[in-house]
């Protein structure tokens, strides 16, 4: 890797407040905010909305979409069938 041009890589906590889950990880991601992390280091926190432990398609609280309904109504509102 060239020298200077790359931004830098370091340890970064992600949290998603709703579900009360975060990870560390290495990001060039910064952030003003810090948490003390499990191994007694700090490190910057971001604040994400949505992760796999908020989002519908990991917990399985998933909604079933009615696609054929939709279709009917695209059909129906655009004159084909």
């Amino acid at each position: 890797m060239k020298p200077g041009i790359h931004p830098d890589y370091h340890p970064v906590v992600f949290r998603d407040p709703t579900a009360d889950f975060a990870f560390l990880t290495r990001s060039t991601a910064t952030s003003n905010d810090t948490i003390e992390w499990e191994d007694g280091n700090t490190y910057p926190v971001i604040n994400v909305d949505v992760s796999s432990a908020s989002h519908p398609f990991y917990t399985g609280k998933q909604k079933i979409m009615d696609t054929a309904g939709r279709v009917e109504r695209f059909n129906r509102r655009y004159g084909r069938g």
